[in-house]
């Protein structure tokens, strides 16, 4: 499976920390950000990753490189200073690095320990997405959980982790151009064509610099 780290955001809540910086390579426990998601990834066995990136794009391509030192195969879908597509367009942009098959994207501004192995998708499905407990920033979460399907509506109601495995025909129809992603979630609940699992384990949302700073804290003393 090939895998996608979206990276292209602003980071508008992480100012001034993002006006020299993107978001993804701000420092946290020793290293970047999207660091522990690359070793993530090569530990589950992915070594083929797709990055996109907009604003103050070339600092990652000169930080991160080609991959090899990481143990991967990085490849990257720029989307220019200042254009940032959105989720679904930066996804659907990327596709033709992407390729046939599901793939696994990962959103770049949060910091888990989920296991990336043994993600996959269920004969049918379209999407699959992890879900966590909703954090206080988010109380009343995005998506219902029932059973293994996630729902548009009902309870309990969870909050997306910004982690799922997506097939490529999920974005028939699109075109090419800034759009979100959520759109065509629901569009796949309707359809009952979205599967998904709860995760229980360490998720954080690196919003602003305070949830960095406690983040940052809690694995300099060992937290991971």
């Amino acid at each position: 499976m090939r895998a996608m780290i979206l990276a292209a955001g602003r980071g508008e809540r992480m100012r001034p920390l993002t006006d020299t910086v993107p978001k993804p390579l701000l420092m946290v426990g020793g290293k970047p950000l999207i660091q522990y998601h690359i070793e993530r990834l090569a530990q589950a066995g992915v070594r083929d990753i797709v990055i996109n990136h907009a604003h103050l794009g070339a600092q990652l391509e000169a930080a991160l490189g080609d991959g090899s030192r990481l143990g991967v195969r990085l490849r990257y879908s720029p989307e220019g200073e200042g254009q940032a597509l959105e989720t679904g367009g930066g996804i659907f942009k990327a596709l033709p690095l992407l390729g046939p098959a599901p793939f696994l994207v990962v959103n770049g501004d949060i910091w888990t320990d989920c296991p990336f192995a043994g993600l996959g998708l269920t004969d049918g499905d379209l999407v699959h997405l992890v879900l966590v407990q909703n954090p206080p920033q988010h109380p009343l979460g995005d998506f219902a959980l029932d059973g293994d399907r996630v729902r548009r509506d009902g309870e309990p109601r969870y909050t997306f982790s910004g982690i799922g495995v997506y097939r490529p025909e999920l974005f028939a129809g699109c075109t090419p151009g800034a759009f979100p992603l959520a759109p065509l979630l629901r569009r796949a609940m309707d359809s009952e064509q979205a599967g998904g699992r709860l995760y229980r384990g360490h998720w954080y949302d690196i919003g602003t610099p305070q949830r960095l700073a406690q983040l940052d804290r809690w694995l300099l003393a060992g937290g991971a």
